[in-house]
């Protein structure tokens, strides 16, 4: 073993290749790298399989960025095309609530003017038809005639006995 040469453990890897220690481990384990020496439980690795775990972890790092990048281009736009066909929704809506209003609008409108005929209309017709509610009751005589059936009925049933 060259004594020049320097080696590494996981940890040193990882905070080099600024990945965790599982990751390495994992790569180390998946790549069949084998350890240049033991320091008490801690395997050293040597400085080319050192340079080759930080290669692959940069590499990774690039791939999981373009990837991320092309990832989130594709989710926005999807949600700009979502936004799109709701904000179309809200629009239909604005336009059926407008409609609505002029709707109601026009029957209040229709509404006050036929109030204000009302109001406007002459006098006597009023009279008349205050009138109209209280002719069974005007004259004394029909007012008797009306006392006396109610008078000749004995309970609740006593218009059935006649």
């Amino acid at each position: 073993m060259n004594n020049s040469e320097q080696l590494y453990k996981i940890s040193e890897i990882a905070d080099i290749a600024k990945v965790n220690k599982t990751k390495v481990w994992r790569y180390i384990r998946d790549n069949n790298i084998s350890e240049r020496s033991m320091k008490g439980n801690a395997k050293l690795y040597s400085e080319h399989n050192k340079d080759l775990i930080i290669k692959a972890f940069s590499n990774y790092s690039v791939h999981f960025v373009t990837e991320t990048k092309a990832d989130t281009s594709r989710i926005l736009l999807e949600q700009i095309e979502i936004l799109k066909g709701e904000l179309e929704r809200k629009n239909d809506q604005l336009d059926k609530m407008q409609s609505l209003l002029d709707q109601q609008q026009q029957l209040n409108l229709s509404t006050n003017r036929q109030n204000e005929k009302l109001l406007n209309t002459p006098q006597k017709a009023s009279e008349d038809v205050s009138k109209d509610d209280t002719d069974g009751l005007e004259s004394t005589e029909n007012y008797s005639k009306v006392e006396e059936v109610k008078t000749s009925k004995k309970g609740l049933f006593g218009w059935l006995r006649h």
